[in-house]
């Protein structure tokens, strides 16, 4: 299982659920990811709590849904026992390829594994978001486990 850095934990529902930003070595990607994960205060690794996946959409990180859905929605997972996890969007870094134009390259969220180069090297987000962080996830803190998981998010790239 690789590190995992805390790069900060904020309490963040009057009930005490704990939101964990977490930055990790990916294997699919080839570069530092980070994720955010909310765990309600009745949390506990061997209850096997369920899990939602929040998928966020263009030019947005792992704080998009955070900032923007704010206390609602972590009141709601406080109250339903519920796990929130939401990775970036894309692989970043000084190494990873771009482009200038908003819907391509860092922060363009369309959760595929690149094809061609010279994308095909870290946009590898399938993979990521279906078997690496869910399992890194499910072993580091017993989320999701026995296929307790969901999916959401917003602006997946359809482009209408």
């Amino acid at each position: 299982m690789p590190e995992l850095e805390m790069l900060s934990t904020t309490v963040v529902s009057l009930g005490g659920g704990v939101l964990k930003r977490i930055k990790h070595a990916s294997t699919s990607t080839k570069t530092d990811m980070i994720f955010a994960v909310f765990l309600p205060s009745t949390y506990k690794k061997e209850s096997n709590f369920p899990a939602l996946y929040w998928l966020s959409g263009l030019t947005c990180t792992d704080e998009n849904f955070c900032q923007k859905a704010g206390g609602n929605a972590f009141a709601q997972a406080e109250q339903e026992g519920l796990c929130l996890i939401m990775p970036d969007t894309s692989p970043r870094g000084d190494n990873v390829p771009n482009d200038d134009n908003y819907d391509m390259g860092q922060g363009a969220g369309f959760y595929i594994n690149a094809t061609n180069a010279p994308w095909d090297a870290n946009y590898r987000m399938e993979e990521y978001v279906t078997q690496e962080l869910p399992a890194l996830v499910k072993a580091e803190y017993g989320i999701g486990g026995k296929g307790n998981c969901s999916l959401s998010g917003h602006s997946m790239g359809g482009h209408g």
